[in-house]
């Protein structure tokens, strides 16, 4: 089981979002209104339980009229918004829901923007430097490391990550051979 979940569009620095990206508008889908989404959440079902996303930077409500699955995206359609001119605007915005209405997590799981601006430690007490980015590739996300030895990218799988302490910001590894460059 991982320990963290993907969140999308990822804030810099150490703050509390008002808003999580649930999905991407793509592109408008037919001439009915539709719009294509790029899912990114590991809760697809919240595009058929949520009847209002906010949509981009302003977070301006938008009501779900219908959602439907579309090999791996999601279809939907808004209320007021009924031909593909009304959605154009849609193209390349993030779905977001309110973050008090996100899926409330595991023990030792947490967002991937909730990474950011921890301070990263081996098992072994070595400080390496603050997370400064995650990325998030096909495989797992690659936590982006700054710190006094210059960048370590660190792979979040199970075997690395050992687990994270946001009240006390600090995200605890264990470093496997070639992660880091050997010291002389």
């Amino acid at each position: 089981m991982s320990h963290r979940r993907r969140s999308g569009k990822r804030p810099r620095g150490r703050i509390k979002p008002k808003y999580i990206a649930v999905g991407r508008v793509l592109a408008p889908h037919g001439i009915r209104g539709e719009v294509k989404v790029e899912i990114m959440t590991d809760y697809p079902e919240r595009f058929f339980q949520h009847p209002t996303l906010y949509v981009g930077p302003g977070a301006t409500p938008v009501t779900v009229k219908s959602a439907r699955y579309f090999k791996s995206y999601v279809l939907l359609s808004f209320e007021g918004r009924p031909d593909r001119n009304s959605v154009e605007d849609l193209r390349g915005r993030y779905l977001q829901i309110p973050m008090a209405e996100a899926m409330p997590l595991a023990d030792g799981e947490f967002y991937l923007f909730q990474a950011i601006g921890l301070e990263v430690v081996t098992d072994e007490g070595k400080a390496l430097g603050e997370v400064t980015d995650v990325i998030e590739t096909g495989a797992n996300a690659v936590f982006v490391v700054e710190g006094s030895g210059g960048e370590v990218l660190i792979p979040d799988t199970e075997e690395v990550v050992l687990g994270a302490d946001l009240e006390k910001g600090v995200l605890k590894v264990h470093l496997i051979p070639g992660l880091v460059p050997e010291e002389e």
